[in-house]
């Protein structure tokens, strides 16, 4: 009796805690969802900007936490500047010539419009906008490179008579338009005071 009785209970825990562990088992597993790939947090400067007076022919104002040097590569002619932002590991490459003619403004604006396009192969898109201060004598194109691509920003700005200045922007770094978004947009509004305060001399 007492033997029967063992079974009848070993049975009835049986019935019992395998539903039960089945049910613990699927319960954890049926709603996982996996993890986003997530982004450092990152603390943005107050926007403040100080002047640079070139000794080529311009000046212009620009991020108090950027810092301006002379391009330094083998290829650097004497006007050629690199504005450097050790906070988000970015240069803004400055490229200042003399216009001699026509002929030169165009091969050097065809030379900006290359450079942008050339980004073709990984954007998603690429925006260029004209933009024109007749105060301060300067126009020329923005190009707004959008996708995984080295370079996200890039203008050119002339006078159509003396004077041409080129800028790109670059990350030190393997370029990810989800993570670097928010670091472009803020460097947007900086190469927009750039062009807004630019002057000849």
């Amino acid at each position: 009796m007492k033997l029967f009785e063992m079974k009848k209970n070993k049975r009835l825990a049986f019935w019992i805690y395998v539903p039960f562990l089945l049910f613990i088992l699927t319960y954890c597993t049926r709603g996982y969802v996996p993890k986003p790939a997530g982004y450092p947090r990152i603390i943005f400067p107050e926007h403040g900007y100080q002047t640079y007076n070139a000794k080529c022919n311009f000046s212009f104002r620009y991020p108090v936490y950027a810092k301006v040097v002379l391009d330094s590569s083998n290829t650097a002619e004497p006007c050629f500047l690199d504005m450097k932002f050790p906070q988000f590991n970015a240069t803004i490459h400055l490229t200042y010539k003399p216009v001699s003619s026509f002929k030169s403004l165009y091969a050097m604006s065809e030379d900006a419009r290359t450079f942008a396009y050339k980004h073709t192969v990984k954007a998603e898109d690429i925006i260029d906008s004209f933009f024109t201060r007749p105060k301060n004598h300067v126009s020329g194109i923005f190009y707004d490179i959008e996708g995984n691509t080295a370079s996200s920003l890039q203008f050119y700005a002339t006078d159509s008579a003396n004077n041409y200045l080129r800028a790109a922007l670059y990350f030190n770094t393997h370029p990810n338009k989800d993570s670097l978004a928010p670091v472009i947009h803020f460097i947007h509004a900086d190469m927009d005071t750039m062009l807004r305060s630019l002057r000849w001399r």
